[in-house]
């Protein structure tokens, strides 16, 4: 995975933003980005549109099980909302650039806010997934950033007020909602008991794959963020059995009719939080 430069990346969002625009996808002010298996929340848009990402010029595509790669352009709870069916990664060979490219796109566009969403291993024993984990905090152990060194002092990324939202939304639901930090880690190998020891050191709540870097760049960019973890499943010498993809899939199907319910409700208080400022 080389560097790209700044002008490479550029180009490559402005290009990305111009597709999307011919595709409809502008004056969105809110957006989802959703994890392995947790895509039930795109049925629930209304008047929607479907645009895969292979009609999107620039749009990178995951071949990993539970990503649709497909866009959805609609509205629930009377806003307009884009959903954005699956993410690329690290470890299928992308840069910090790719997989960070269409938030980056979607801030040159306009939209103002993204709750970026996870499939993660639980790091707490009491957990019994699947858990919903309102993610309040990052630990980035993936070598990789897609900041530029103009871009680094935007602080942390995860928006106070759009997390409220999340937890009214969860209240409103009845659903429970944790809060917790996340590891992201490179993959694609899950992580050794030893590692999930290190981890647990350094306090964190939930491990995965994903949203790190996309959480640094949608800042940097301009937006706010908001993030929840999936926990699918307890880390490897956490829980007692073997950890495999199909297990992150199954559970996040368990978690979809909560996962799906809490975001809907969420939706009237993460506007209100964007009208405050």
């Amino acid at each position: 995975m080389s560097p790209e430069s700044p002008s490479v990346r550029a180009s490559a969002v402005e290009s990305l933003a111009r597709s999307l625009r011919e595709h409809g996808i502008e004056r969105v002010r809110l957006a989802f980005v959703l994890g392995s298996g947790l895509g039930a929340f795109a049925e629930r848009l209304e008047r929607e549109r479907t645009i895969p990402f292979a009609e999107v010029t620039g749009m990178p595509g995951s071949a990993v099980p539970g990503h649709a790669g497909r866009f959805v352009l609609g509205e629930i709870a009377g806003m307009r909302v884009l959903v954005q069916q699956g993410r690329v990664h690290l470890y299928e060979g992308w840069s910090a650039g790719d997989v960070c490219r269409s938030v980056r796109a979607l801030a040159a566009l306009g939209c103002r806010a993204v709750v970026l969403t996870n499939a993660a291993g639980g790091m707490r024993r009491e957990w019994r997934p699947p858990v919903l984990m309102r993610i309040v905090d990052h630990i980035n152990l993936q070598g990789a950033t897609p900041l530029a060194a103009n871009e680094a002092g935007h602080g942390p990324p995860y928006d106070e007020a759009l997390g409220t939202a999340l937890d009214r939304g969860a209240e409103k639901a009845g659903v429970l909602l944790a809060r917790g930090v996340y590891a992201g880690l490179l993959g694609p190998s899950y992580e050794t008991p030893a590692e999930v020891r290190m981890l647990a050191w350094m306090r964190a709540d939930a491990v995965g794959m994903s949203t790190v870097c996309e959480a640094q760049a949608a800042r940097a960019a301009g937006m706010r963020v908001a993030a929840i973890a999936c926990i699918t499943n307890l880390a490897a010498g956490v829980g007692a059995t073997p950890l495999s993809h199909a297990e992150v899939i199954g559970s996040g199907a368990a978690a979809a009719g909560p996962f799906t319910l809490l975001l809907e409700r969420a939706v009237p208080h993460l506007a209100e939080a964007l009208r405050r400022r």
